[in-house]
């Protein structure tokens, strides 16, 4: 018999639950709610959330004029305000407020290193393309540069300027230890780097235990949406702290030769992943003859 233990820091984070909430407050009166974008990198939870009536919009222009839009917790640049108002749209905003925090640190930063004549630049450590990275490059126009690991750090290193100093900021969901790489790679070649602490305290704390909960037990199944960034980071963590790491994206993924009889199973997933789906693999695993 397998026994099997899910992981009490996995599941949504507080972001995530705000802007899932309100979305569910809302549509218990209306038909019909859009989402700027996925509300959550999770095929099953917007399944869910989808018979509930929350509509995946992949732009403003797909939003019937009057409709009513829900900007996710990943945030958005003002031009995303400026359209919503000219085409008469009504807003919830449940941009997360740690990425509030951090659109205004970016606009600080970057009035800071164009004063009295500099041109210093914003580096955002970040997945290119994340909508959480788009609205972040959009608070200043998109003079920044986007990195995601060292690699393209050094392949963009010889289009900066070392002479002029450098802020840089992470994308909230990323990992602690790659962007202690990326900083002290740019130190290594002389920038005169501010480094901001921005990845989420409850994302930075979780990489910790993690990879503690990760090691303690014979096989990991990490619960995940394919197009989680954090899922991603969290699933490469638990793989390096234990080789025999899975990733699935719901129940019907499990395969019985990944077990043995007497083993012990860790169940965990990304902040976008739900509890109620980490308990139906538990339940699963359990289930198994």
């Amino acid at each position: 018999m397998l026994k099997v233990e899910i992981d009490p820091g996995s599941g949504f984070c507080g972001g995530v639950i705000r802007a899932i909430t309100r979305a569910e407050s809302y549509l218990a009166g209306e038909d019909r709610l859009y989402s700027l974008g996925a509300i959550v990198h999770n095929e099953a939870e917007l399944s869910r959330l989808k018979q509930k009536g929350l509509v995946t919009a992949g732009s403003l222009e797909e939003v019937p004029r009057g409709g009513t839009v829900l900007i996710r917790a990943h945030g958005e640049p003002p031009a995303t305000y400026k359209e919503a108002s000219l085409r008469q749209l009504k807003l919830i905003d449940c941009s997360c407020p740690v990425v509030l925090q951090l659109q205004k640190s970016i606009r600080e930063a970057y009035a800071r290193l164009h004063s009295e004549g500099r041109h210093g630049q914003v580096i955002i450590f970040g997945r290119v393309g994340h909508a959480e990275v788009l609205g972040l490059v959009g608070q200043v126009d998109g003079d920044a540069v986007v990195v995601e690991n060292a690699r393209m750090l050094e392949e963009v290193m010889a289009s900066l300027d070392f002479s002029q100093p450098m802020e840089i900021f992470s994308q909230t969901t990323k990992s602690p230890t790659e962007y202690e790489e990326i900083c002290k790679l740019l130190r290594s070649r002389g920038a005169r780097l501010t480094v901001h602490n921005t990845i989420c305290a409850q994302v930075a704390s979780r990489h910790e235990k993690l990879s503690a909960f990760a090691a303690a037990h014979d096989v990991i199944l990490f619960v995940s949406g394919k197009s989680s960034s954090n899922g991603k980071v969290l699933s490469d963590l638990c793989r390096g702290a234990n080789p025999r790491t899975y990733l699935v994206g719901s129940a019907a993924e499990l395969d019985p030769s990944w077990f043995r009889e007497g083993e012990s199973v860790g169940v965990c997933g990304a902040t976008s992943t739900p509890k109620w789906l980490l308990e139906q693999v538990a339940e699963a695993v359990s289930a198994l003859k």
